[in-house]
């Protein structure tokens, strides 16, 4: 992927996420209560919950905030029942694209999805029509200038798959969705940091695109990115700035 610059879209996705504070809080906030209902209000035995509210921090959420949503998912509090749900679709050039929601009204959401797809050139497929093209699994990055040999040490000993460097001198640590929290407990013990930490659908084979192509899907993204129901979205593109 000759000019395409790992780091720089990563710290061009914090400033957009740092921008859109407001609607990351509300997304976060669905997180929480649907982590909260599913798996309970104990940070310390729900992994889901954990990473959601670790999200929060990282993204200045109030506690006042995170706690509502916690006592709203195990029973507290009345609100939305929110339930999750997954399109998987098609964009330009035929890139493969899931789009994670939450909703409290299906029939709704698709048809947002769905227009979304349509106006900006996808469109929407089947259920597994491109879901065999990503691995789930948790991911952390750590930046050029990371001790390698520590970090591979302290990754291996943690229980990660895999630790892969990259091309720019940052490191890419890989391991299963279950063990995502004690393993990025483990790393912070051990004095990493990671830039980004999350658990998500990583795509097989990624695509560079450029140009007015570029300029399309980055359309279509955000045209998805901006309905109020999506939570996460997943795409094997790398677009070029």
């Amino acid at each position: 992927m000759a000019g395409h610059s790992k780091w720089a879209n990563i710290k061009h996705k914090k400033a957009a996420t740092d921008a859109k504070r407001g609607k990351i809080w509300c997304r976060l906030i669905k997180e929480i209560t649907v982590g909260a209902r599913l798996g309970g209000a104990d940070i310390a035995t729900n992994p889901r919950l954990r990473l959601a509210v670790d999200k929060a921090a990282d993204a200045n959420m109030p506690k006042d905030n995170v706690q509502r949503a916690i006592q709203r998912g195990a029973g507290g509090l009345d609100g939305a029942n929110y339930e999750e749900v997954r399109y998987e679709g098609y964009g330009i050039n035929g890139a493969a694209i899931i789009v994670d929601c939450m909703t409290d009204n299906r029939v709704r959401t698709v048809a947002e999805v769905r227009h979304a797809f349509a106006k900006f050139g996808g469109n929407m497929g089947n259920e597994g029509s491109v879901a065999f093209m990503f691995k789930h699994c948790g991911q952390l990055f750590f930046a050029p200038g990371t001790n390698e040999d520590a970090l591979m040490e302290a990754a291996l000993e943690a229980g990660a798959e895999d630790v892969i460097a990259d091309e720019e001198g940052g490191f890419e640590v890989l391991c299963p969705p279950p063990d995502f929290a004690i393993i990025k407990e483990m790393l912070e013990k051990s004095g990493f940091k990671a830039e980004v930490a999350e658990i998500l659908m990583k795509p097989n084979v990624e695509t560079v695109f450029s140009g007015d192509d570029a300029l399309k899907m980055q359309k279509l993204l955000d045209a998805l990115e901006n309905l109020d129901d999506v939570q996460e979205i997943y795409c094997n593109a790398i677009i070029e700035e």
